[in-house]
């Protein structure tokens, strides 16, 4: 027992010292911080956050360093933790043991050298935090057998810096920020090996310095410089759906898709930074608020585009582009799919569907297609045809002055006649530049000499438009949110949407017009002055999009109304306009308006705010006294629910201290899912504890109420659940990992749930599962037949993994939840079933026992859960309320067994069990737009002729999410077939095989089920 006097000691220490929130706070195994600097000094300040995230300045969080007395109302910075990881065979080891410890101000240092490293870096549920290394020519963080396809993801942080490393060989993207406030990359470098010689410890010094020489044109030329890769990583630094977002003094190498790239963000300044051989040099793609200064870019296929992307979060608005430099960007385009794999070798600068960008004081410089090429998604899906309808198709207030143009659109590549024969058209367009690139037809002398151009790809110009606009649709309505209220608007009328409201049954454009239906100009149109264009190329052309090709796109759609008398007129005015012009006066404002388009404000990152949610860990001598409590036979050890506890026997949750099948104590209820995340054919044993007195709440998902969450429990509710492999043919069933979800509440009084992986081992003759914050692996076999479906399901694994419990929030964590690793099954549709337990093995001994009745009906009557509606219970499911079906159980879903709509319903409970939790608007993959909602239609949101939003591995070389008729042309078939490929594996956590029956599911309602009368299902031939 306890004295009194070590009681009130550990009172006084937890007084001092906050208890712990979020998922990976302090684990008593852990190794200590290598420095636990106890001042802050200031001779270490470079430890302890560097600048600001944001705008140069302080610390983020510290308000000075003055140390003086603010009046005793504000306590004392917080002085943070150095973790020092150093190169060898540990340091992967290290690394994970540090980040799952990190807390604000805390830094995680890299030393000098070369790293093996075997897992990802994550950062999650902390705030103001610095990841550094001795520079990015000295520390070099090699990636290339990662279990993770990210190298370094920060996910929900407010405040964080990356500094002075370089990360080589990612499978996927190097450097990603998601969902961050107040992030800084600086002197950072991606780069990925390409096909050349591998980068190794042994020769890093020298190839990670690549020069820009002479870069391939055509796939299979040859470069002094480097070889690209389709089989690189995606994107190099990619900060997505944040804010306040800095990229400075850093490089991109070899990247599939952009190099350095910011996306769905507010406010982001990417300067005098680096991009050479990516495909997309720089990328600002749905940003409100972008700048791009005193950039290079060279070697790529493409240096600069500012675009908005359609069906994802939001769009974009404001962007400058000033003092860049582009210069020979010509090699060929290496990117597997997605809109990036359609940009032309040797484009210097390309925008489309993105309003108000000011482009000034750059130098363009040899590109063999244009400097400029200025687009719209109609020259891309056909006039009216952009499926996306809260997505404005056409760039707008394009403001071009004082550049230097050189050397412009004197080799254009030709078509991609395999992508071609494959209805992937984009590789036409340069081709149509060249092809519309003719004489005036009163000119016929030159017309020998543009048909021998033609032939030799044709010629580009320093600036390419395709010479598209909108006109007014006066029938068009302003559009609606999902409660018909109007959306927001910009203050120049123009809507303001997001992924949250309906798409509009038509493309609202009348802010652009005046009363009397003449286009704001030069508002709503483009000015393009005062720059420098040299002689050796032409100066402009709008090539008129596809006008002159009508007869030809109609025939290819097999649209024989193009035969028709109106048709055929359209063809003859096509005709006529099919030439280029080259009338750059059309876009001389001053002359035509007498004004010109006003310059943008340039960007400004306001200073970090801490936001304080984020407690420190609490010292090991107060876990140990809560944890090593004494508790009666029967009761939980509540009181060490507020920390981590080395052992999962110290909370006490067992009858049997050794066995989580066992019956849970105090009034724990075991419970079981329609449909379960698929981990490696495990059984699993899940109980849910409420506080006693306590009461969970019912929310169901009905009327877009509670979409994404389950049941709404209390505070001090715990949810376990083990894992465990079975053998019926030996007998034998093992558990081998134990996660607890528990719901705290931290110093600020707000909810927590916290992630705690145990994993199960034997000592000294016992079972006991220890904390493993770092998560781990295990071999693995199963021989058993399925609960449900009763087929017989056999293999094993050597790669069976449990998370770490940073990755424990990656699944868990939605915006519209609590924070931290919020509950995914438990939701009334997928506790609506009588129990019965996944496995037999345990007959009726333990969990076996349970009773097997409705378990919200079984809540409810123990008084656990309040505000169920009413019950009408057959069969074990209550009739008169939302119910998942059970996957793999033809006929569960209500509907004739394997009719159309019984395997629609039963693919939508598998894919929101184990895909929804991520993809959805508030979940890690909300920047994907591809969203699994239950309760959401089966359009493009769904996936349904959706194209990537990112090439890379990760498409599999294919052009649609979900393509009708066709699995074998469906990225999500073959992600979720994938195997032993970090780019590709779906879910990309804790799982090492593949769900062979549900992906033969998958397989047959895209074959058999989704066909053209789905919603967008035409927009696969766009």
């Amino acid at each position: 027992m306890k004295t009194e006097l070590w009681h009130w000691l550990a009172m006084t220490m937890l007084a001092s010292t906050l208890t712990l929130a979020g998922c990976g706070g302090s684990d008593s195994s852990s190794p200590t911080p290598a420095n636990t600097p106890t001042a802050n000094s200031g001779d270490d300040s470079d430890d302890n956050g560097g600048e600001d995230p944001g705008d140069g300045g302080d610390n983020p969080g510290d308000d000075g360093g003055d140390g003086g007395d603010d009046g005793g109302d504000t306590p004392p910075d917080t002085v943070g933790r150095t973790f020092i990881i150093s190169p060898g065979d540990n340091a992967t080891e290290d690394m994970v043991n540090a980040m799952v410890q990190l807390r604000p101000k805390d830094t995680l240092q890299f030393e000098c050298g070369y790293f093996e490293l075997d897992q990802g870096l994550l950062i999650q549920a902390t705030e103001d935090v610095l990841i550094k290394g001795c520079g990015k020519d000295e520390t070099i963080l090699s990636f290339k057998n990662s279990v993770n396809v990210t190298g370094l993801e920060a996910l929900n942080i407010r405040g964080i810096t990356v500094e002075d490393l370089t990360i080589l060989d990612s499978p996927g993207d190097a450097f990603k920020l998601k969902s961050v406030k107040w992030g800084t990359l600086r002197n950072v470098r991606a780069m990925w090996s390409g096909g050349g010689e591998p980068v190794t410890e042994d020769n890093y010094a020298e190839r990670i310095h690549v020069e820009c020489t002479a870069p391939p044109f055509n796939e299979g030329d040859t470069s002094p410089d480097y070889t690209p890769s389709s089989a690189s990583g995606r994107y190099g630094i990619y900060p997505v759906e944040s804010e306040n977002i800095l990229v400075e003094g850093s490089e991109s190498i070899g990247a599939s898709d952009a190099g350095i790239y910011v996306g769905q963000t507010n406010t982001a300044i990417i300067r005098d930074s680096r991009a050479v051989y990516n495909v997309m040099g720089f990328e600002i793609e749905n940003v409100q608020g972008g700048e791009y200064d005193n950039n290079i870019a060279e070697c790529n296929t493409g240096a600069f585009l500012i675009y908005d992307l359609e069906n994802i979060t939001r769009y974009g608005d404001t962007s400058v582009m000033i003092n860049n430099v582009a210069r020979n960007n010509n090699t060929y385009n290496f990117a597997h799919s997605g809109l990036v794999s359609a940009v032309p070798r040797g484009t210097g600068f390309i925008t489309l569907g993105y309003d108000n960008i000011e482009v000034l004081n750059n130098t363009f410089e040899d590109h063999s297609t244009a400097a400029v090429i200025y687009a719209s998604y109609e020259l891309i899906d056909g006039k009216g045809k952009t499926a996306d309808r809260k997505l404005d198709p056409y760039t707008e207030g394009l403001h071009i002055h004082h550049n230097v143009m050189k050397n412009s659109g004197y080799d254009l590549p030709p078509p991609d006649l395999e992508k071609v024969a494959n209805g992937e058209v984009e590789s036409v367009l340069p081709f149509l530049i060249g092809l519309k690139n003719l004489p005036t037809l009163n000119d016929p002398t030159q017309l020998l000499g543009s048909l021998t151009n033609i032939l030799n790809q044709g010629k580009g110009a320093h600036i390419v438009w395709d010479g598209l606009r909108d006109e007014l649709d006066e029938d068009c309505p302003y559009p609606v949110d999902s409660n018909g209220d109007p959306v927001p608007m910009w203050e120049s009328g123009k809507p303001v949407h997001t992924n949250e409201h309906p798409n509009p049954a038509c493309h609202y454009n009348a802010y652009k017009f005046d009363d009397n239906g003449e286009r704001k100009l030069p508002e709503w149109g483009s000015c393009i002055h005062s720059n420098d264009l040299s002689e050796d190329s032409a100066p402009y052309l709008n090539f008129h999009g596809t006008d002159g090709l009508e007869l030809v796109l109609a025939l290819a759609e097999q649209d024989l109304s193009i035969l028709s008398p109106s048709g055929l007129m359209e063809v003859l005015e096509g005709l006529l306009n099919m030439p280029s012009d080259t009338r750059l006066s059309d876009h001389d404002c001053e002359a035509r308006f007498g004004k010109l388009l006003a310059p943008l404000p340039r960007v400004e990152i306001p200073p970090f705010e801490p936001s304080g949610e984020f407690d420190p860990a609490p010292s090991d001598e107060v876990v140990d006294f809560y944890c090593n409590a004494d508790v009666a036979d029967g009761e939980i050890n509540r009181e060490a629910l507020n920390y981590n506890c080395p052992t999962l026997d110290q909370y006490n949750l067992f009858a049997d201290p050794e066995d989580p099948r066992s019956m849970p104590n105090e009034s724990g209820q075991p419970f079981v899912l329609n449909t379960k995340l698929f981990s490696d054919y495990s059984t699993k044993y899940r109980v849910v504890f409420v506080p006693p007195g306590e009461q969970a709440v019912y929310r169901d998902g009905q009327d877009g109420n509670n979409v994404n969450g389950s049941i709404f429990f209390p505070e001090g509710t715990v949810i376990a659940k083990t894992f465990a492999f079975t053998d019926e043919s030996n007998g034998t069933e093992v558990p081998v990992e134990t996660r607890l979800l528990i719901k705290r509440k931290n110093s600020q009084g707000s909810a927590v749930w916290t992630g705690l992986p145990y994993i199960w081992e034997e000592q000294d003759g016992k079972r006991v599962a220890r904390l493993a914050m770092n998560g781990g692996t295990a071999s693995v076999a199963w021989h058993y037949r399925d609960a449900d479906s009763n087929t017989l399901l056999s293999g094993s694994t050597d790669s069976y993994s449990v998370p770490n419990s940073n990755q424990c929030i990656t699944c868990h964590a939605n915006d519209d939840q609590p924070a931290g690793s919020a509950p995914i099954g438990p939701k009334p549709r997928n506790l609506n079933r009588a129990y019965k337990p996944e496995s037999a093995f345990m007959g009726t001994r333990g969990q076996g026992g349970f009773p097997q009745v409705n378990q919200l009906k079984q809540w409810q009557d123990i008084g656990i859960l309040t505000g169920v509606p009413s019950l009408t219970i057959s069969n074990g499911v209550a009739t008169n309320i939302e119910h998942l079906p059970r996957w793999n159980v033809p006929g569960d879903s209500g509907e004739t067994a394997n009719s159309a709509a019984d395997i629609e319903s039963r693919v939508r409970a598998y894919l929101e069990v184990n895909c929804q939790h991520c993809h959805n608007d508030k979940g890690a993959a909300s920047n994907t737009g591809y969203y699994l909602d239950h309760f959401g239609d089966v359009d493009a949101s769904y996936g349904v002729c959706k194209k990537p939003t990112a090439t890379g591995g990760g498409s599999c070389g294919r052009q649609h999410v979900v393509v009708p008729g066709s699995s074998g042309s469906s990225i999500v078939s073959c992600r979720v077939a994938a195997e032993n490929d970090p780019q590709k594996v779906m879910p990309p956590i804790a799982r090492s095989v593949a769900h062979a029956e549900a992906s033969a599911l998958l397989d047959q309602w895209i074959n058999t089920v989704v066909d053209s009368s789905y919603t967008n299902a035409d927009a696969c031939d766009n």
